[in-house]
């Protein structure tokens, strides 16, 4: 197992973190120049038109998709995360969304399968066009960032493998439901009435 290199102090001016922040906030800048306002229309109209919404991601992804489960709950929809001891049977009707940089998770792709066989329909954010999950999405959203895989094809990026992908999927969901919010006319704190009082 490779050993972690030891930390040198950084001398004054070496840590240059505005520098940094500069970048990041560039790299998703360009990245979201291509986003699709149409296929983002559309993901809003899988939200509105689904029974319930069932989200599925692992890892960073996981914690990303968490976040927009938690604030469409805020919005009063019936929404779920795979793998809780509380999420019901998916079936007709349902919407299925899932975030997977690569494409290729394992437990991702089955609840991607499951979904499928029970007649949901299902809605991919994805890194990769060229995946497994990909073709069994009935529809999706590419957000073309870095990922685990580190193929050529990714575009080039200061940050550690996935940060990209991670941190465009946050901005895009966060836009998602601001628009949702926006377009039921109200007011913030009264959407936050849902928030949760033991935690």
């Amino acid at each position: 197992m490779r050993q972690p290199k030891r930390n040198t102090p950084l001398s004054p001016g070496k840590l240059a973190i505005q520098e940094k922040i500069d970048s990041i906030l560039e790299e998703n800048r360009r990245l979201l120049q291509s986003l699709s306002d149409d296929a983002v229309e559309d993901f809003i109209r899988r939200i509105e038109a689904a029974k319930t919404i069932f989200c599925s991601a692992q890892g960073r992804s996981g914690y990303v998709l968490r976040c927009f489960c938690m604030r469409l709950m805020h919005l009063g929809y019936r929404v779920y995360f795979c793998g809780e001891t509380i999420t019901p049977a998916i079936g007709e009707g349902d919407l299925l969304v899932v975030l997977s940089g690569s494409g290729e998770t394992a437990s991702t792709l089955d609840s991607v399968q499951i979904a499928k066989k029970r007649g949901a329909m299902i809605f991919g954010i994805l890194g990769h066009l060229d995946s497994r999950i990909a073709p069994l999405a009935d529809h999706s959203i590419h957000l073309p960032g870095t990922t685990k895989l580190r193929r050529d094809s990714e575009p080039v990026s200061s940050q550690m493998a996935g940060s990209l992908f991670e941190q465009s999927a946050f901005i895009v969901l966060e836009a998602i439901v601001l628009a949702l919010s926006q377009s039921r006319g109200e007011e913030i704190d009264g959407e936050l009435r849902l928030h949760a009082v033991i935690e």
